[in-house]
Formats: C-alpha cells, structure tokens, sequence
C-alpha cells in the first residue's frame, strides 16, 4: 500500500517504485511517499489529497530549486569536467569523485552518465537562449554595427565566464568519436535567433545562407579565443582581465565592418 500524509490509499500497479520518492502537487507541497511494491492497487493519481493532476520534477529541475542539493553539486561537477574532458573521456566514477562521494551516490540521483549529460545540456541550452534574449532585448530599435557590438560584448562575457561552455561546442565540432545519441548544444538555433535579433532576418524559419554563415564566422573566432586562451594570452603577453579586453576589440575589428559592409 502506499503512504501519503499517514493516510494509506492504493495504487497503480504499473508504477514499479523501488524507493521513496518525493511527489510535487500544483501547489507545490511536497508528498512523501513509502510503499510496498509487491501489494496490487490502483487510482494513486485520484487520492493523493483530492488532486488528480501531480507533477514529478525531474532530477534537473530539482537541482535548479536547491543549489545547494546533491543534484546541483552533481550536475556542477560535471558541467566543469564534461567541458574539460568532453563526454567520451568523462567517466562518473571522476564526477562522483570530484564531488566526493560514492558512485552509487552519482547513480541515485542522476542515473547513467548519458542522464546526467543529457540533463547539463538542457541546462546549458536554457541557459544560452536567456543570453539571446538579452541581446534581442538590448539591440531592439539600434543600428546594425550598435546590434553588432552588443552581442559580441554580452556573448564574449557570458562565454569568458562559463568557458567549460565553449568547450562543450568545440567538443562537438571536432568529436570524431560516434558517441549514438549523445545530445549536443543547439548552434543551428541560436544561429537563426542571433540573425532575427541582428535584424538579417525577419523569422528564424527564413534565414539566409550568407547571414549564417557570417554569424557562424562569429561564432568561431569568439569560441577558439574563449577555449584558446591558455595558448593565445601567453603570445599577447596580457594578463587575463587584457586579453578579455582584446578579443573583444578585436572580434568587433574584424567583424562589424564585415556584416555592415553590403
């Protein structure tokens, strides 16, 4: 039987639970659940506190509401280190290491390492299209070159910050590994998005060939200064505060004239 709020109420059979699990109604409150799997019931969903429609949050958005959780450290951990070593040469056992806890744990709350990846790149594409949001929102109503300089300045700092996300691309690019259905962070999207916030397009689903190539030109040159930094800035001679300063003059250099230019 199943344990809500000290009230047993039967349930489905076809929910095979094997341990607890935390139950989220539309308000928000939290039902514990324990139970023993091997007794037959049905219509769970229509007792749980007279609600009929309850949402299970997923490992992801648990560890958005709680930064502070296992998950988030989990999911933290291997952001850094999937965007070190990328997906093939990243093991759980050295995320669940570098956390400090036991592989078991790593596997109670992500699952298999595809889980945990597939999670961080949602993640991360979530939190990317916040970023061209930002830039849509800033360079509304501007000039193209004032579009422009917009979106190198607040992608070049957005990337210079989370680094582990332009390699995480550049991993994707250059992977030669067939790594099956491994998720990858969506550079065709973004790249139509930028086009409609730079005004070279009127709807993503009618983006010209040139505008994304030239976008795509970008794209790469911010992403090989970002990831290449510890081999560029030595030859630059700056620390890292002039070498964020110089890539950014230096993107704009090459490529506002290049877009404006018709």
């Amino acid at each position: 039987m199943v344990k809500i709020n000290k009230k047993t109420v039967p349930f489905s059979t076809k929910f095979a639970f094997k341990k607890n699990i935390d139950f989220y109604l539309d308000n928000g409150e939290v039902i514990e659940l324990s139970f023993s799997p091997s007794i037959d019931g049905n219509t769970l969903w229509d007792n749980v506190a007279g609600k009929k429609d309850i949402k299970v949050p997923s490992p992801l958005e648990k560890a958005r509401q709680d930064p502070e959780s296992m998950k988030a450290r989990i999911l933290a951990s291997a952001r850094r280190l999937f965007g070190e070593y990328g997906y093939n040469s990243t093991t759980t056992r050295m995320i669940a290491g570098d956390v400090g806890i036991d592989i078991s744990t790593l596997y109670y709350h992500w699952g298999e390492k595809l889980d945990l990846y597939e999670a961080l790149i949602t993640d991360l594409n979530d939190e990317i299209l916040l970023k061209f949001e930002e830039v849509e929102q800033q360079a509304r109503g501007k000039s193209l070159s004032d579009r422009l300089e917009i979106s190198i300045d607040i992608l070049t700092e957005y990337l210079f910050n989370h680094p582990e996300v332009s390699n995480l691309i550049l991993f994707g690019y250059f992977n030669k590994t067939d790594s099956g259905n491994v998720p990858g962070i969506k550079i065709g999207d973004y790249t139509s998005g930028i086009a409609v916030a730079m005004d070279l397009a009127e709807d993503k689903a009618h983006v010209p060939v040139q505008a994304k190539a030239r976008i795509l030109a970008v794209w790469n040159c911010v992403l090989n200064f970002i990831s290449g930094e510890n081999f560029f800035r030595p030859i630059l001679n700056v620390d890292h505060d002039g070498y964020r300063a110089v890539v950014k003059e230096t993107v704009k250099f090459m490529m506002v004239p290049a877009f404006i230019k018709q």
